[in-house]
């Protein structure tokens, strides 16, 4: 059988699509699992959580993906199990936490892996600050899906150590997580359109053959992804300048009947002589039909909260060319003059946004706020946009020509298959670094060195150990208490006031027969009951709180 590389952390809002609010992060994740489970060779996906309704979930959409997938499921705290499989990977970047929870079992057990998406949340930028100290090692990694994701964590990670040297008055080394560069992907073949299927969506459209349809496609929001004026305004010039008639497909779903209003009236002020169809991106098909009647895709994002772009990348796989913002990941998907066009944007220098960001520390505004305030001051050349759409509007060979270069480097860089054997590369990687480094003598010592937990998750019956009179331990003395016997414990143990309790009925049962033969320390209970110590210190905790037991007086 196939060994297992990876184990999977599993929440279905970083995968399912049904969910109420689409994003792109949850694309992805469904992507991502796609090709995990056509990599799978005959070894089973495994996934990990602290919730068991979330391994049913697990199980049930990989069923969906491939019947004949088979899943195993790992608790959270399966530290032998995530040792022998080697990696643990999360549909995110909120590696620190899992880093902390690996203390509990060394740090140089297992690897770690997350994937970057939105960057300018307050949770985000506190998680990539919080990457200097965490415990991230370098057998980690955090994969980001552009060079322009890896410029910012450096940047905050640089500003971090700056401030941590300002603090302790010592020179912080950079260490921590790798920051390797993967792009996130799409299913090619998910997008291929025949001629007969783009026929029968632009009649379904009453498109006429001489009409030009653009197509954006997206979340309908103009705070937060893409402000809609400049493609507004730029197809209205082109309109005016070609004389052609030009249809511009709006796809996809209102996040609020804010952005509804601003994008309907907004068509209305801005371009008139163009028509426009709103297609609804919760319809399936209505949204495949808009996909098919395309005949050039615009994306002109300027918002921080983008960071990737997977909607241009589909649009590259359908084999339509793409006019979109020169932007962070958006400069890296889709090559100047051959896959399709780049517009220029600006925005104002550093030091100009010092107050937005006091209002994001402040919680003066929220991550959507702080999104769309700094997008204000960001804009793409319209004349440029106006020249390139001209472009395509005016030469379908041209159209054709770009649109072929852009779906052949899909198929070729980004499909899915291509870009998870990537990944694979990194596990193998990250588990020969470990493998390799925790052997070295200074490291083992280092890592042998490191405390066994995170000091804001310390066991609670040491931090707060001095609430109580006394502390159970292994000599404490217990005796029955009157009238406790196993009907007892069944009648309490089952009460709704003791659904939580640390005595299984065969233990317990185990304990009160020892205790019936007279008084008994808890390391005579614990060989009694077939415990540990720790697990009969727990025990005779709870066979207190019924009542059942006494501690003698110390």
């Amino acid at each position: 059988m196939q060994r297992n590389l990876v184990a999977f952390r599993f929440e279905p809002d970083g995968y399912d699509l049904k969910g109420p609010k689409l994003m792109g992060r949850q694309a992805a994740g469904n992507g991502f699992l796609r090709a995990a489970v056509a990599a799978r060779g005959d070894a089973p996906l495994i996934g990990y959580g602290p919730s068991p309704q979330s391994g049913e979930a697990f199980a049930q959409l990989v069923r969906e993906i491939d019947p004949a997938a088979s899943t195993a499921w790992l608790d959270a705290m399966a530290f032998d199990q995530f040792a022998q499989i080697g990696v643990c990977h999360r549909p995110d970047a909120a590696l620190v936490a899992e880093a902390q929870l690996r203390l509990r079992t060394g740090p140089g057990r297992y690897s770690l892996t997350g994937v970057t998406h939105t960057l300018s949340t307050r949770t985000m930028m506190d998680g990539m600050a919080a990457y200097a100290a965490a415990p991230l090692e370098p057998w980690d990694a955090v994969v980001c899906t552009s060079r322009s994701a890896v410029s910012v964590i450096e940047t905050v990670l640089a500003e971090q150590r700056d401030y941590l040297a300002w603090r302790f008055g010592a020179q912080i080394p950079p260490s921590g997580p790798q920051l390797p560069v993967i792009p996130l992907g799409v299913h090619a073949t998910d997008f291929v359109i025949d001629d007969e299927a783009r026929a029968a969506a632009r009649a379904g459209l009453n498109i006429a053959e001489g009409e030009t349809v653009a197509l954006f496609a997206g979340r309908l929001a103009f705070s937060d992804k893409a402000h809609p004026f400049a493609m507004f305004a730029g197809l209205e010039a082109v309109a005016a300048r070609t004389g052609r008639k030009i249809t511009l497909l709006l796809a996809g779903k209102f996040p609020a009947r804010l952005h509804e209003e601003a994008f309907r009236t907004g068509v209305l002020a801005f371009c008139p002589s163009v028509r426009v169809i709103f297609v609804d991106g919760a319809n399936a098909l209505a949204y495949r039909q808009g996909w098919r009647a395309a005949d050039l895709f615009v994306s002109l994002a300027d918002s921080i909260q983008e960071t990737f772009g997977l909607t241009p990348l589909e649009a590259m796989a359908a084999g339509l060319p793409v006019v979109v913002s020169d932007w962070d990941g958006y400069r890296e998907t889709v090559r100047d003059g051959i896959d399709g066009f780049r517009i220029r944007t600006l925005a104002p220098e550093a030091g100009s946004g010092e107050l937005l960001a006091a209002a994001l520390e402040s919680e003066t505004y929220n991550a959507g706020r702080f999104a769309w305030r700094t997008a204000v001051g960001t804009f793409v050349d319209l004349d440029q946009l106006i020249d390139r759409l001209t472009a395509l509007v005016e030469q379908p060979e041209l159209r054709r020509r770009l649109g072929a270069s852009g779906q052949a480097r899909a198929r070729a860089e980004f499909d899915w298959a291509v870009v998870y054997r990537q990944y694979q590369a990194l596990w193998r990687e990250l588990n020969a670094r470990r493998q390799a480094v925790v052997a070295e003598p200074s490291t083992a010592a280092r890592l042998a060195s490191a405390p066994r937990g995170y000091a804001g998750r310390i066991d609670p019956y040491r931090l707060f150990g001095h609430y109580p009179t006394e502390q159970i331990t292994a000599a404490t003395r217990f005796i029955l208490r009157p009238g406790a016997d196993g009907e007892a414990f069944a009648r309490r143990s089952q009460h709704t006031l003791f659904l939580e309790s640390f005595a299984p009925p065969e233990r317990a049962l185990l304990a009160l027969q020892r205790l019936a033969a007279g008084p008994a320390t808890v390391a005579q209970i614990a060989a009694a009951a077939g415990a540990s110590e720790h697990h009969a210190i727990l025990l005779c905790g709870s066979l207190g709180k019924m009542g059942l037991i006494a501690a003698e007086a110390a």
